[in-house]
């Protein structure tokens, strides 16, 4: 039975640097094309998470927003045509009114699909895939997900996704593993699928808490993370502002798509139920988040030696830590006084 890596599991081992300034760190990714952006991180298609303003505002600071797909195909063109920037994606599923709702999207400018499902390595993605080939040719990137295995991502990249999420069950509010017993600890599946030689995009998705994870995931092969906790609660987020008599900070919804409550709000019926809800404390805007976590993963390339993602990936090694490594490696004064 093969041993798998969760991000807590492991460490990279800080290396000599010449860097002068995190400044001079280039965070340039690109997803193909003219696709190119200067923060590799891209905000998830959640109904609490992304909409007009997250769009707008990962824009501006170099990264991309996912619009989701949680509403009418009429309600999702008209938070598209108030994004103000150039750059974002849309996402759609591979049943229904896939076909449609792609189209109009389409009409309205988007050239970035989110296939967006739980289960990737499927049959109606494959169909989902071509059809959409076949439709728009190669003037759309296809982005598909959500898989875990390497012969998934070489699978999907056959039927024509130009990038790919990678990551099955580890959402902060993802609870699939709970329910079905299956998933793979998500950099373990970034570190599997890392080793294609097809050259499509890695996208590492679930399991991230923080920017030490995004640069083990940067490190272990992705090309970009998503993330969706990471930015909850912040002022770009939809939902209404939670307020409290008790004094207690505002608070806004943060929820799985796959929750029992977003399945009710979407489509009225609910079905295997595989996310849950919460609420979140507001953490002020998404500009100061993306911010922070920019710094820390321009400081984690510094411990490294290296100036670019790629050279990260070639200097870089991990060693795997120990439960006390792992509680070591947590700011630990707290537990003691």
């Amino acid at each position: 039975m093969k041993n798998c890596l969760s991000f807590d599991d492991v460490l990279l081992v800080p290396k000599y640097s010449d860097i002068l300034s995190r400044k001079d760190i280039n965070l340039k990714s690109s997803l193909g094309h003219d696709l190119s952006f200067d923060l590799p991180i891209i905000s998830a298609p959640m109904d609490t998470v992304t909409e007009e303003e997250m769009a707008d505002a990962i824009n501006e600071s170099g990264g991309l927003g996912i619009v989701h797909r949680y509403n009418s195909i009429k309600e999702q063109v008209e938070l598209v045509r108030k994004i103000k920037t150039s750059h974002y994606g849309a996402a759609i599923g591979t049943t229904d009114e896939y076909e449609t709702r792609a189209a109009a999207l389409y009409d309205e400018g988007c050239r970035i699909f989110c296939l967006d499902v739980a289960h990737g390595h499927h049959v109606l993605m494959k169909n989902a895939l071509v059809r959409l080939r076949t439709l728009f040719g190669h003037t759309v990137h296809l982005m598909a997900g959500n898989i875990a295995t390497l012969q998934a991502f070489n699978d999907i990249s056959d039927w024509g996704a130009d990038s790919i999420r990678v990551g099955v069950g580890g959402g902060s509010i993802c609870s699939t593993r709970v329910q079905t017993g299956h998933g793979i600890p998500t950099l373990q599946s970034v570190i599997d699928c890392a080793k294609s030689d097809r050259d499509t995009v890695l996208i590492a998705d679930g399991g991230i808490k923080n920017s030490g994870d995004m640069v083990k995931a940067f490190a272990a092969g992705a090309d970009f993370v998503m993330c969706g906790s990471l930015l909850a609660g912040t002022k770009e987020t939809p939902g209404i502002v939670l307020r409290s008599d008790d004094g207690s900070p505002p608070r806004k919804i943060y929820r799985g798509m796959a929750s029992r409550e977003a399945q009710k709000a979407w489509r009225g019926k609910v079905g295997s139920v595989e996310g849950v809800s919460t609420t979140v404390p507001i953490k002020g805007s998404a500009k100061d988040t993306l911010h922070d976590l920019e710094w820390g993963i321009r400081s984690g390339l510094s411990y490294t030696g290296a100036t670019s993602l790629s050279e990260l990936r070639s200097k870089s090694s991990f060693v795997e830590q120990t439960n006390a490594g792992q509680t070591e490696s947590s700011p630990h004064a707290l537990n003691r006084f």
